[in-house]
């Protein structure tokens, strides 16, 4: 029995290989060439687009509001320049252009692109892919008035200088400003804190005009189609949307094509994954109001793809102040980490089919690894203890096979009797089965039931980004 034990074992022992192999070509095989490069100059220059572009998410529903317009008007040509913003604190890089204050370009410095360039911070978000994240208001206009009261992510702002970095502070502050021709003030302001990759947005809303300002707030991320082939056995490998309704939900390029997302939540978001890392744009709170949505645009080079968020209305009369407030989160997967943001986000860390097994996996792991303070150590600690787990499936095993060793020449001499005569020769082995007390299964079924919990573990070690490099 021993013997036919060993083909499975190698065929497991392939298996795992396969599966280490994938992982490495994810993550080591030469990325695509990017054919659209935006130089941030040419990026700080570009005029505003015209009005038709789609990529600006309806002011109103007009099957609940049909009163209210569905566009944004927005000049054709814009003579004013933008210009660009770096922001530097301990773990965020980041590049915010003036052009709708959207955030063009996000570094990760204690994300090394490799261990031979641990220099080089990894390019998260970038303007050249494109990848980059996006803000607005929107004016809810009525009747024939059809001036801009609100800053769209064409609109262009004030900023108090072109560079700003952390250094001893805890907290970093960036304001943007704006103002229209009939009075309405507004102020963009990123928040940034130390050691944290979850960055606040507030908009205040100054209404100096002589009506009421009603309006929204909307969150996009904006992505140029990366190529996914996740599978069961790869899940890191996926690269696209998600987002939460209560419920988690993967949206691939390809589904925002076919059926855009148009869903009202409360406590809802919107991401973009790829392995180990992921953008998100989140709620103040988790009681907040929100319209989900997806857009496919025309890019430079193809197709780009627009997953984001609208607030509901916000009313602020003539002389009043009003605000909103989001999150965006752009960095690693740490679980505990965004757990802690709002329900379901650590849901963004893919562990396959068996999650259930994954997420016990990965908490014992980092807790022997808090102690031990090496991830080899960890690792191997914690297979000794599923070892000690499996032990007496284990130990049934052994002496399944050990039985079945023991019986083998009885076997072998009741094959030569009885020949071809198949039905004969199967009701004495398992006659002599029951006689010698054998499950001829209790070999194989101890290994069985294991495979899942080290494929489990196997996922861990691919997804988590704690492990990444380590």
């Amino acid at each position: 029995m021993m013997d036919s034990q060993r083909p499975f074992l190698f065929l497991s022992l392939l298996f795992l290989g396969f599966l280490v192999w994938q992982a490495w070509q994810t993550d080591h095989a030469p990325k695509p060439e990017i054919k659209t490069v935006i130089a941030d100059s040419d990026l700080a220059t570009t005029q505003a687009p015209n009005a038709t572009r789609g990529d600006i998410p309806n002011s109103a529903s007009a099957a609940t509001t049909p009163q209210v317009a569905t566009a944004i008007s927005t000049p054709a040509t814009d003579p004013v320049k933008a210009a660009l913003v770096q922001v530097k604190t301990d773990v965020l890089h980041v590049t915010i252009s003036t052009r709708g204050g959207d955030i063009v370009d996000l570094k990760l410095p204690s994300y090394p692109v490799s261990l031979k360039q641990k220099d080089t911070p990894l390019q998260f978000l970038s303007a050249a892919e494109p990848y980059i994240a996006q803000s607005g208001l929107l004016h809810d206009k009525t009747g024939s008035n059809t001036d801009a009261r609100a800053p769209n992510h064409y609109a262009v702002y004030e900023a108090a200088q072109t560079s700003y970095e952390l250094g001893d502070q805890n907290e970093l502050r960036i304001p943007l400003r704006w103002i229209s021709a009939d009075g309405i003030a507004v102020e963009k302001v990123y928040t940034f804190r130390r050691g944290q990759f979850v960055i606040d947005l507030d908009y205040q809303i100054q209404n100096g005009s002589s009506m009421d300002w009603v309006g929204r707030q909307y969150n996009q991320l904006r992505r140029a189609e990366v190529e996914s082939t996740t599978s069961m056995f790869a899940p890191h490998s996926y690269t696209g949307g998600a987002y939460y309704t209560g419920k988690f939900e993967k949206l691939k390029f390809d589904d925002m094509q076919d059926e855009p997302l148009n869903q009202t939540v409360t406590g809802g978001w919107v991401s973009m994954l790829q392995h180990y890392f992921v953008s998100a744009w989140i709620p103040k709170s988790a009681d907040q109001s929100s319209l989900l949505y997806s857009k496919v645009v025309n890019g430079v080079s193809g197709n780009e793809y627009l997953l984001g968020m609208r607030s509901d209305a916000n009313v602020i009369a003539a002389g009043q102040q009003g605000s909103f407030s989001s999150r965006l989160y752009a960095g690693p997967k740490l679980q505990e980490d965004m757990a802690k943001l709002i329900p379901g986000l650590e849901l963004t860390i893919d562990y396959g089919i068996f999650t259930i097994f994954s997420k016990p996996l990965f908490w014992t792991l980092s807790k022997i690894h808090s102690v031990v303070g090496n991830w080899g150590w960890a690792i191997i600690i914690l297979t000794i203890l599923i070892k000690a787990v499996f032990f007496k499936l284990s130990e049934a095993s052994y002496r399944s096979m050990a039985k079945m060793r023991k019986v083998a020449p009885k076997i072998k001499s009741m094959k030569d009797r009885f020949g071809d005569d198949k039905q004969g020769h199967q009701k004495a082995m398992m006659d002599l089965y029951k006689k010698e007390k054998i499950n001829p299964l209790g070999g194989c079924l101890p290994i069985l039931i294991q495979i899942p919990v080290f494929i489990a573990l196997y996922w861990v070690l691919i997804e988590a980004v704690e492990l990444r490099q380590a």
